[in-house]
């Protein structure tokens, strides 16, 4: 009994650390993205006070996130952060490039700490302490913005200054300096709604404008009506505003002159009768709803696998049913029982999928997240690289497995990193070359089926292709005196250890990359390519499908074993005679519409017994077309079993042992096969036949 209470208080403490980083890692998440938007506006001069407003209610979010849990170390550098932020859309300090790399480091500091917080570890106060100093040395080296007030040129009331917050007037005096054209607008609302009338009056106005302040009118209205005036800056103009507040009833636009004359109120839609008042629903009553406006939950992704599993289990027991009633078809005086199972098994067929492709579309998250992160490190390695660099992103909604985005994530970087480091060429140079003194590296995601596509391409000095192969010599890979065609360079790239840089940096340059790469997108059933062009740039593709956890397969039997080969993978079937296959360098083949198509033997790879050989009566084989990208090959099998939908369960490090298995899945009957990677079969079938000149 006092164990099981001595666990609790630990159970509870446990998932109250990971609803913290849940929650915090949200909120980081959007600052990070909202300081790159103001960054942008900082290079443009155009900052958006909506954008510095949503990064300082981030970070007090933040603060109260972490006192809440107890955590003074991020609560006490969010506080800091918020403080600054909160003076500098206040207009007392200035957003100079010093201040923003604060903030940048600032954030960094706070995801290390929520990091280490979701790992177990203690809580890094000195490290808090140390960022919170360096943003105090800043803000006593920033001295406060003092000009003199410019509000004697507005025509306002002066009373209504007294009204305005100091954020407010902070604002309008920031619009007066700017030049822009201040206005008023009148509404009119029925009291009933007029929360959401004016909600959607403001979001509308936003998308031409700033509301600098919405306050209750001076002219009240009738006492089924309440008014309102709001201040707006807009360089668009009267016609702007009557757009984008639409056909409303009791809105006019009066613009606010400078030097103090009023001028009429520009005509609005004409004020229609009063509507009526709407009638209460019944159980409506007066008091606050608890109702949430959300209508998302966040899920932890395992309780999302334990679904699977379940799923799985359901997928198999469906196949057990069937099974039966195909069996029950056969045997005399119960065909009606047969015709009602077969009709029930339909019905949890279709349920079944229904259910499966729930789970799957719960699993599914943009690319934009992890895309966005990416956009930081190409920051912050172009200040340390002294690089100029845009980055431009299409396709970041396109979704994928979220486990599958994770493990991207790595793979991306080292991509970004080698083209960042040794492929976008310094201004100085690009200018020498005729080109934009400003890189570019493209991130590109897109749908193909059952897969999605991620591309990474740069416009720098590409791959150095005759250093490639005086590297390959050096290194004794490469046999003297033989050529390196495309494929065979580009698989050198991707070998552990083989760099073609003369110096180490402190991006890249160690020999660790390509490999590290490659090795991880093969681990999650993906495929890697790249072309590159000297003096034009560099493009690695890609491919991965879109999930790795329920998937219907193609089971083939080789050498009297079940195996599964992915359908989204599968091109066609073909039936063949033994006597059809060829033998060309070593490797086998057979003709396939005016291309050849090279064959892979899972029992010579997989070292299984030979198969019993076709006797002189030609027995066929059967050949599984499959491919990724534009890569073909063609599996051997002795027979095509039929199709199921399998749970992949991971090997973990065995499957490393044997290239080319992607997991394993049960088929009921306490069965288990594997399921085939078609991406490592086909390198490794590309190994296998002997690539020309490469030792």
């Amino acid at each position: 009994m006092s164990k099981e209470k001595e666990k609790k208080p630990q159970a509870r403490g446990t998932r109250a650390r990971q609803e913290f980083v849940s929650e915090a890692e949200e909120v980081i998440e959007k600052i990070f993205q909202n300081l790159i938007v103001l960054e942008d506006g900082a290079k443009s001069r155009e900052i958006n006070p909506d954008t510095l407003n949503e990064i300082f209610r981030g970070a007090h979010s933040l603060k109260g996130i972490a006192g809440m849990f107890g955590l003074e170390g991020v609560s006490q550098l969010s506080h800091s952060l918020e403080d600054l932020l909160d003076r500098l859309r206040m207009g007392k300090v200035e957003l100079s490039p010093e201040l923003l790399e604060h903030l940048y480091q600032g954030m960094n500091t706070l995801k290390t700490l929520v990091d280490g917080i979701g790992k177990g570890q203690e809580e890094d106060k000195l490290a808090a302490e140390k960022m919170v100093a360096r943003i105090n040395q800043l803000l006593r080296s920033q001295s406060q913005a003092s000009a003199a007030s410019p509000f004697s040129s507005v025509g306002l009331d002066p009373n209504l200054f007294k009204s305005l917050t100091e954020y407010e007037e902070h604002r309008l005096a920031e619009n007066v300096r700017k030049g822009v054209p201040l206005f008023r607008i009148h509404t009119v609302f029925p009291i009933t709604t007029f929360d959401q009338d004016l909600t959607a009056v403001n979001q509308d106005l936003k998308k031409v404008g700033e509301i600098i302040t919405t306050l209750p009118s001076s002219q009240p209205g009738r006492e089924d009506e309440i008014v309102f005036d709001l201040i707006v800056g807009c360089q668009k103009g009267v016609e702007s505003i009557l757009a984008a507040a639409g056909d409303r009833a009791g809105v006019t636009v009066e613009p606010i002159p400078a030097g103090g004359k009023t001028e009429a109120p520009a005509p609005g839609p004409a004020p229609g009768p009063a509507p009526e008042e709407p009638k209460p629903r019944e159980g409506e009553g007066a008091e606050e709803s608890l109702k949430s406006v959300s209508q998302t939950v966040r899920v932890d992704i395992s309780k999302l696998d334990r679904i699977i599993a379940i799923v799985g289990e359901l997928v198999l027991s469906q196949a057990e049913i069937q099974r039966l009633a195909e069996h029950l078809r056969g045997q005399k005086g119960l065909e009606e029982l047969a015709r009602e199972l077969f009709r029930a098994n339909r019905l949890l067929e279709r349920k079944v999928s229904e259910l499966q492709q729930g789970i799957m579309e719960a699993r599914m998250v943009p690319l934009r997240q992890l895309f966005d992160r990416l956009a930081r490190v190409v920051r912050q390695i172009c200040r340390q690289a002294h690089k100029e660099v845009d980055l431009e992103i299409f396709g970041a909604d396109t979704e994928l497995d979220k486990l599958i985005v994770e493990e991207l994530g790595d793979p991306l970087m080292h991509i970004i990193r080698n083209s960042l480091d040794h492929g976008i060429e310094s201004p100085e140079e690009r200018e020498k070359a005729g080109k934009n003194p400003r890189g570019r590296i493209t991130l590109n995601a897109f749908s193909v089926g059952s897969h999605v596509v991620v591309e990474v391409e740069d416009d720098g000095r590409g791959i150095n292709w005759k250093r490639v192969k005086e590297k390959a010599h050096e290194l004794k890979l490469l046999e003297p005196g033989i050529e390196l065609s495309p494929e065979d360079a580009t698989s050198l790239l991707f070998l552990p250890g083989f760099s073609t840089s003369t110096k180490v940096t402190s991006l890249s340059g160690r020999g660790v990359g390509l490999d590290v790469v490659k090795r991880n997108i093969t681990r999650i059933s993906g495929m890697i390519e790249l072309e590159s062009e000297a003096g034009m740039g560099t493009l690695f593709q890609i491919t991965l499908p879109i999930t790795l956890a329920i998937i219907r397969v193609l089971l083939v039997e080789i050498s009297g074993r079940i195996y599964a080969i992915p359908l989204t993978s599968i091109q066609e079937n073909l039936a063949i005679l033994q006597n059809e296959i060829r033998t060309v360098e070593g490797k086998e083949v057979i003709p396939l519409r005016d291309k050849t198509l090279p064959l892979i033997r899972l029992e010579r790879l997989f070292r299984l017994p030979a198969p019993a050989a076709p006797s002189e009566n030609g027995n066929r084989l059967y050949v599984v077309v499959v491919g990724l990208a534009e890569r073909r090959i063609g599996i051997l099998a002795g027979n095509l079993v039929g199709q199921q939908d399998v749970v992949i369960k991971p090997l973990g490090k065995l499957a490393e042992i044997v290239p080319g298995i992607a997991g394993a899945a049960d088929l009921g009957s306490h069965k288990t096969i594997l399921i085939l990677d078609v991406g490592a079969l086909i390198e490794e079938s590309t190994r296998a036949s002997g690539t020309v000149g490469i030792k």
